[in-house]
Protein backbone atom coordinates (compact mmCIF):
# COMPACT_ATOMS: atom_id res chain seq x y z
CA UNK A 1 0.00 0.00 0.00
CA UNK A 2 1.34 3.36 -1.05
CA UNK A 3 0.56 5.16 2.21
CA UNK A 4 2.59 2.62 4.17
CA UNK A 5 5.58 3.32 1.93
CA UNK A 6 5.44 7.04 2.69
CA UNK A 7 4.77 6.38 6.37
CA UNK A 8 7.71 3.99 6.96
CA UNK A 9 10.33 5.06 4.42
CA UNK A 10 12.73 7.53 6.11
CA UNK A 11 13.32 9.28 2.77
CA UNK A 12 9.82 10.77 2.99
CA UNK A 13 8.01 13.00 5.46
CA UNK A 14 4.47 11.69 5.95
CA UNK A 15 3.25 15.17 6.87
CA UNK A 16 3.84 16.19 3.21
CA UNK A 17 1.23 13.67 1.99
CA UNK A 18 -2.25 14.86 1.00
CA UNK A 19 -5.05 12.33 0.47
CA UNK A 20 -8.24 13.25 -1.40
CA UNK A 21 -11.26 11.02 -0.90
CA UNK A 22 -15.00 10.67 -1.42
CA UNK A 23 -16.80 12.14 1.58
CA UNK A 24 -20.57 11.97 1.22
CA UNK A 25 -22.18 15.15 2.50
CA UNK A 26 -19.07 17.30 2.11
CA UNK A 27 -18.99 19.99 -0.59
CA UNK A 28 -18.91 18.16 -3.96
CA UNK A 29 -18.73 14.91 -1.92
CA UNK A 30 -14.93 15.35 -1.66
CA UNK A 31 -12.51 16.01 1.19
CA UNK A 32 -8.77 15.90 1.69
CA UNK A 33 -6.48 15.38 4.63
CA UNK A 34 -2.76 15.91 5.14
CA UNK A 35 -0.48 13.26 6.58
CA UNK A 36 -0.10 15.05 9.90
CA UNK A 37 -3.88 14.52 10.48
CA UNK A 38 -3.76 10.79 9.67
CA UNK A 39 -3.38 9.04 12.99
CA UNK A 40 -3.69 5.35 12.07
CA UNK A 41 -3.25 3.09 9.02
CA UNK A 42 -5.31 -0.10 9.17
CA UNK A 43 -5.61 -2.96 6.67
CA UNK A 44 -8.92 -1.57 5.31
CA UNK A 45 -8.98 2.10 6.25
CA UNK A 46 -7.02 5.03 7.62
CA UNK A 47 -8.13 7.19 10.52
CA UNK A 48 -8.08 10.94 10.35
CA UNK A 49 -8.11 13.27 13.32
CA UNK A 50 -10.69 16.05 13.26
CA UNK A 51 -12.31 18.42 15.76
CA UNK A 52 -15.02 15.75 16.15
CA UNK A 53 -12.57 12.93 16.97
CA UNK A 54 -11.18 10.13 14.84
CA UNK A 55 -12.93 9.16 11.61
CA UNK A 56 -12.18 5.95 9.68
CA UNK A 57 -11.91 6.42 5.90
CA UNK A 58 -11.99 3.20 3.83
CA UNK A 59 -9.17 2.99 1.29
CA UNK A 60 -11.62 2.39 -1.59
CA UNK A 61 -12.81 6.01 -1.15
CA UNK A 62 -9.37 7.47 -1.93
CA UNK A 63 -9.32 9.28 -5.26
CA UNK A 64 -5.85 10.86 -5.25
CA UNK A 65 -2.61 10.92 -3.24
CA UNK A 66 -0.17 13.82 -3.50
CA UNK A 67 3.34 14.21 -2.14
CA UNK A 68 4.73 17.75 -2.04
CA UNK A 69 1.82 18.83 -4.24
CA UNK A 70 2.56 16.30 -6.99
CA UNK A 71 0.17 13.47 -7.76
CA UNK A 72 1.76 10.10 -6.95
CA UNK A 73 -1.47 8.10 -7.39
CA UNK A 74 -4.90 8.83 -8.85
CA UNK A 75 -7.93 6.77 -9.64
Amino acid sequence: MLLLKYFHDPRYSFSRIEVSYIDRGAPNDRSCVTGDRIVHLDAYYFERESPFGRTPIPYHRITRVLYDGETVWAR
